[in-house]
């Protein structure tokens, strides 16, 4: 995942219009995202500083888990991205290859 700012894609997430999740949803979305990357840790794939910042504000912001993908694929442009999500891809922000 490329460096990218995160508090401007926070400014995105913040504007749009969703179902954010509970209090109880949000709680277990932290206990799930800690087990990930424990997870990950274990099979030798850390994750990157800004990658546990992007997913932490993504949880912090409640966003579902399904949601976070959309808007991951939205970041990076890719083709099965929805193309109304109103997220900036990554390339058009300036940040490619940070």
């Amino acid at each position: 995942m490329s460096d990218f700012d995160i508090e401007a894609i926070r400014a995105q997430i913040r504007a749009m219009d969703f179902v954010r999740g509970s209090p109880a949803e949000v709680a277990m979305w932290h206990e799930d995202r800690a087990e990930s990357r424990a997870n990950l840790v274990i099979e030798g794939m850390i994750p990157t500083p800004s990658e546990d910042a992007f997913f932490e504000m993504m949880v912090d912001e409640g966003v579902s888990p399904s949601l976070a993908t959309q808007i991951l694929l939205k970041l990076y442009d890719h083709p099965n991205a929805d193309p109304a999500l109103p997220i900036t891809p990554i390339i058009a922000a300036g940040f490619e290859g940070r």
